[in-house]
């Protein structure tokens, strides 16, 4: 009871207490709420603008058409040329050769035409024989028919002198030998000629000009490039082939057997029913037995196809006695039928002609006179002996 009494009490001064305290304790500031930043504002989306669109043209649709191919362009045709008629080249050619040696129309006729000619002046005229490589025996042998023919006659005028000069060395130059060609076909099989030589004296070049000279007498040719030695023949001898419609058989391999190369050359010669086929073969040293041998082999070879009915020796004329002892080998060797004489528009002398024929008994059959592609001629001897003559 007396607890009771005590909380009735103390409760009124409790929360009077309570609520002073409460008064005492300072009030909160009022919170200010900011305004919050707008958000910002979308951008506008482009204006699509509508695009008109066009009606597909009849053209647009058909079905597209496939480009063109490229053309192709062929490559332009070698332009063939048209080699010089062969008969009468030489003729042709006679400036160039009467340049080549004045001994004969200058020395000789101004000798001759002496009043007085002595035993000296008979000397003088050996001497200048001799100097035109006409060789010992065919000079001692011309000097005794001129003056047997200036005794009997007596005739020292320059016309009379110029023709009996011009008579003696027509015969000693042999019009009746024969220098024909041997380019026909036999036994159904195309003619087949080699073209030898020592290193130097031109035999490709020669075959190349042998080329024009056939082909201007219309007859159907087939080179052979049978000189595997030299890098540059094969090549070079195409080249001249090209130039007037002429084939050349050749091997792409470097060092190849020569013989094969020409048993090819004359296999396509068969084949095409040629007239003729031209082999054209290394120079070679006339003193090396082993290449000497080789040469032979390269006949023998070729000759299973078909007979070589022509061996030509081109020498080059400015060696003068020299190329005797070459052509001495070369005629052992392969049986030389005719003499090449090239470069007679140099320093060459006319003499080595006869002296050649001579010693040898095989004609000159071609007679190089420049550097141009129809300067080969057939050889003739009169037109020879004229071209020696001329003043």
């Amino acid at each position: 009871m007396e607890l009771l009494i005590i909380f009735a009490f103390l409760a009124p001064v409790i929360v009077g207490v309570g609520s002073v305290v409460a008064l005492d304790r300072p009030m909160p500031e009022p919170k200010v709420l900011e305004p919050e930043a707008p958000a910002p504002a979308p951008e506008p989306e482009p204006e699509v603008v509508p695009v008109p669109v066009e009606e597909p043209t009849v053209e647009e649709h058909a079905v597209a058409e496939p480009e063109p191919e490229p053309e192709i362009v062929a490559e332009p045709e070698i332009e063939l040329e048209t080699p010089a008629p062969a008969a009468g080249r030489l003729a042709r050619l006679r400036a160039r050769l009467a340049k080549s040696n004045n001994v004969f129309s200058k020395g000789l006729l101004a000798l001759l035409s002496q009043d007085d000619i002595d035993e000296d002046v008979w000397d003088e005229i050996e001497e200048t024989l001799l100097m035109s490589d006409l060789g010992a025996d065919p000079a001692m042998e011309l000097v005794d028919r001129l003056k047997e023919r200036v005794t009997i006659e007596g005739a020292q005028e320059a016309d009379s002198v110029r023709e009996m000069l011009r008579e003696e060395l027509i015969a000693m130059v042999d019009p009746s030998m024969d220098r024909r060609l041997t380019a026909t076909r036999k036994d159904d099989k195309p003619a087949v000629m080699m073209v030898v030589g020592v290193n130097g004296v031109g035999k490709t070049t020669t075959v190349g000009k042998l080329a024009r000279v056939l082909v201007a007498e219309e007859r159907n040719v087939i080179l052979g490039a049978a000189d595997t030695f030299r890098a540059a023949a094969a090549e070079q001898l195409t080249t001249w082939g090209e130039r007037v419609g002429v084939e050349t058989v050749r091997s792409e391999q470097e060092g190849a057997d020569p013989a094969s190369v020409a048993f090819s050359a004359v296999e396509e010669g068969i084949k095409q029913e040629s007239d003729v086929v031209l082999v054209d073969t290394a120079g070679r040293l006339h003193s090396k037995a082993n290449l000497m041998e080789e040469l032979g082999k390269v006949k023998r070879v070729t000759e299973k196809q078909a007979e070589v009915g022509e061996v030509l020796l081109v020498i080059d004329a400015t060696t003068g006695q020299n190329g005797l002892a070459q052509a001495k080998v070369f005629t052992e060797a392969v049986n030389v039928t005719g003499i090449v004489l090239t470069k007679m528009d140099g320093t060459a002398k006319g003499g080595i002609v006869v002296a050649i024929q001579r010693q040898l008994g095989v004609p000159v059959k071609l007679i190089g006179l420049g550097e141009g592609a129809d300067d080969l001629a057939p050889f003739e001897a009169e037109a020879f002996v004229d071209a020696l003559l001329a003043s």
